[in-house]
Protein backbone atom coordinates (compact mmCIF):
# COMPACT_ATOMS: atom_id res chain seq x y z
CA UNK A 1 0.00 0.00 0.00
CA UNK A 2 1.23 3.13 -0.76
CA UNK A 3 2.29 6.02 1.42
CA UNK A 4 -0.15 8.89 1.90
CA UNK A 5 1.61 11.95 3.88
CA UNK A 6 -0.65 14.63 5.14
CA UNK A 7 -0.17 17.33 7.58
CA UNK A 8 -2.49 17.29 11.03
CA UNK A 9 -4.84 19.67 9.23
CA UNK A 10 -5.07 18.05 6.43
CA UNK A 11 -6.07 14.80 8.30
CA UNK A 12 -8.52 17.26 10.08
CA UNK A 13 -9.86 18.78 6.41
CA UNK A 14 -10.22 15.37 4.87
CA UNK A 15 -12.00 13.25 8.17
CA UNK A 16 -14.58 16.12 8.19
CA UNK A 17 -14.82 16.30 4.18
CA UNK A 18 -15.65 11.86 4.86
CA UNK A 19 -18.22 13.13 8.11
CA UNK A 20 -19.95 15.40 5.26
CA UNK A 21 -20.33 13.07 2.54
CA UNK A 22 -21.17 10.04 4.79
CA UNK A 23 -23.76 11.60 6.98
CA UNK A 24 -25.11 14.88 5.13
CA UNK A 25 -23.98 14.49 1.17
CA UNK A 26 -25.38 10.30 0.85
CA UNK A 27 -28.43 10.67 2.61
CA UNK A 28 -29.33 13.77 0.44
CA UNK A 29 -28.75 12.04 -2.84
CA UNK A 30 -30.51 8.97 -1.56
CA UNK A 31 -33.32 10.97 -1.13
CA UNK A 32 -33.05 13.03 -4.32
CA UNK A 33 -33.03 8.89 -6.02
CA UNK A 34 -36.16 8.39 -4.38
CA UNK A 35 -37.84 11.45 -5.28
CA UNK A 36 -36.80 11.00 -8.74
CA UNK A 37 -37.38 7.12 -9.05
CA UNK A 38 -40.91 8.69 -7.70
CA UNK A 39 -41.33 10.28 -11.07
CA UNK A 40 -42.12 7.38 -12.99
CA UNK A 41 -40.40 6.02 -16.22
CA UNK A 42 -36.33 6.06 -15.33
CA UNK A 43 -35.64 5.56 -19.13
CA UNK A 44 -36.02 9.56 -19.69
CA UNK A 45 -35.77 10.52 -16.37
CA UNK A 46 -32.92 13.06 -16.63
CA UNK A 47 -33.17 14.06 -12.12
CA UNK A 48 -32.63 10.32 -11.81
CA UNK A 49 -29.60 9.77 -14.16
CA UNK A 50 -28.01 12.68 -12.49
CA UNK A 51 -28.71 11.89 -9.36
CA UNK A 52 -27.40 8.57 -10.08
CA UNK A 53 -23.92 9.81 -11.44
CA UNK A 54 -24.08 11.93 -8.27
CA UNK A 55 -24.27 9.14 -5.81
CA UNK A 56 -21.32 7.52 -8.12
CA UNK A 57 -19.30 9.94 -7.52
CA UNK A 58 -19.69 10.92 -3.36
CA UNK A 59 -19.65 6.57 -3.20
CA UNK A 60 -16.27 6.71 -5.25
CA UNK A 61 -14.87 10.04 -2.84
CA UNK A 62 -15.46 8.15 0.10
CA UNK A 63 -13.99 4.64 -1.19
CA UNK A 64 -10.95 6.92 -1.82
CA UNK A 65 -10.84 9.09 1.31
CA UNK A 66 -11.52 5.66 3.74
CA UNK A 67 -8.46 3.90 1.28
CA UNK A 68 -5.99 6.84 2.06
CA UNK A 69 -6.79 7.81 5.43
CA UNK A 70 -6.48 4.39 6.46
CA UNK A 71 -2.77 4.66 5.30
CA UNK A 72 -2.01 7.94 6.13
CA UNK A 73 1.27 8.98 7.91
CA UNK A 74 0.42 11.97 9.57
CA UNK A 75 3.02 14.54 9.93
CA UNK A 76 2.28 17.62 12.75
CA UNK A 77 4.21 20.74 11.73
CA UNK A 78 4.39 22.00 15.34
CA UNK A 79 6.61 19.13 16.90
CA UNK A 80 8.93 19.01 14.05
CA UNK A 81 12.42 19.29 14.50
CA UNK A 82 13.36 21.44 11.54
CA UNK A 83 16.52 23.18 12.49
CA UNK A 84 15.60 25.75 9.70
CA UNK A 85 14.94 23.90 6.70
CA UNK A 86 12.63 23.52 4.59
CA UNK A 87 10.72 19.88 5.36
CA UNK A 88 7.08 18.56 4.82
CA UNK A 89 4.69 20.34 6.73
CA UNK A 90 6.52 23.79 6.99
CA UNK A 91 5.22 27.39 5.94
CA UNK A 92 7.94 28.70 3.75
CA UNK A 93 8.15 32.51 2.65
CA UNK A 94 9.49 33.59 -0.97
CA UNK A 95 10.56 36.11 -2.68
CA UNK A 96 8.85 35.69 -5.97
CA UNK A 97 11.43 37.32 -8.22
CA UNK A 98 9.11 37.11 -11.83
CA UNK A 99 6.17 38.52 -9.73
CA UNK A 100 8.29 40.89 -7.26
CA UNK A 101 5.95 39.83 -4.27
CA UNK A 102 6.25 37.58 -1.29
CA UNK A 103 4.32 34.49 -1.49
CA UNK A 104 3.55 32.22 1.42
CA UNK A 105 3.23 28.12 1.09
CA UNK A 106 3.02 25.12 3.42
CA UNK A 107 4.52 21.58 1.66
CA UNK A 108 1.82 19.12 2.32
CA UNK A 109 0.44 16.12 0.70
CA UNK A 110 -0.91 15.55 -2.72
CA UNK A 111 -4.65 14.93 -1.29
CA UNK A 112 -4.39 17.76 0.22
CA UNK A 113 -2.86 20.16 -1.85
CA UNK A 114 -4.57 23.43 -3.01
CA UNK A 115 -2.69 26.38 -4.17
CA UNK A 116 -5.19 28.42 -3.90
CA UNK A 117 -4.93 27.82 -0.13
CA UNK A 118 -1.08 28.36 -0.37
CA UNK A 119 -0.93 24.51 -0.14
CA UNK A 120 1.53 22.77 -2.20
CA UNK A 121 1.94 19.08 -2.60
CA UNK A 122 5.63 17.89 -1.25
CA UNK A 123 5.49 16.36 -4.74
CA UNK A 124 5.45 19.34 -6.99
CA UNK A 125 8.44 21.28 -9.35
CA UNK A 126 8.96 24.37 -6.53
CA UNK A 127 8.46 21.54 -3.13
CA UNK A 128 11.15 19.63 -4.34
CA UNK A 129 12.93 22.60 -5.55
CA UNK A 130 13.27 24.02 -2.22
CA UNK A 131 13.16 21.04 0.23
CA UNK A 132 16.24 20.88 2.29
CA UNK A 133 16.81 24.46 1.70
CA UNK A 134 17.11 27.16 4.01
CA UNK A 135 16.07 31.14 4.56
CA UNK A 136 18.34 32.89 2.16
CA UNK A 137 18.98 30.24 0.03
CA UNK A 138 17.93 31.30 -3.15
CA UNK A 139 16.26 28.53 -6.03
CA UNK A 140 15.82 27.97 -9.18
CA UNK A 141 13.52 25.37 -10.97
CA UNK A 142 11.52 24.80 -14.24
CA UNK A 143 7.73 24.49 -13.86
CA UNK A 144 5.19 23.87 -16.58
CA UNK A 145 5.39 27.54 -18.07
CA UNK A 146 9.24 28.24 -17.34
CA UNK A 147 11.80 28.88 -15.39
CA UNK A 148 11.37 30.06 -11.62
CA UNK A 149 13.35 31.72 -9.35
CA UNK A 150 12.84 32.46 -5.96
CA UNK A 151 14.48 33.59 -2.47
CA UNK A 152 13.41 31.69 0.92
CA UNK A 153 12.59 34.23 3.36
CA UNK A 154 11.82 32.33 6.18
CA UNK A 155 10.40 29.11 7.06
CA UNK A 156 8.71 28.43 9.81
CA UNK A 157 6.34 25.43 11.43
CA UNK A 158 2.81 27.64 12.25
CA UNK A 159 1.45 31.07 10.86
CA UNK A 160 2.70 32.75 14.13
CA UNK A 161 5.68 31.82 13.92
CA UNK A 162 8.53 34.63 12.56
CA UNK A 163 11.60 33.87 11.16
CA UNK A 164 13.35 30.63 10.63
CA UNK A 165 14.49 29.55 14.23
CA UNK A 166 14.94 26.10 15.06
CA UNK A 167 12.01 24.89 17.08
Amino acid sequence: MTRVLLTTDGEIRLQNELQQLKRVDRPNIISAIAEARAHGDLSENAEYHAAKEQQGFIEGRIAELESKLASAEVVDPSKLNFQGKVVFGTLVDLWEEAGDREVTYQIVGELEADIDQGLISHNSPIAKAIIGKSAGDEIEFTAPDGARRYEILAVRTTPADTGSSNN
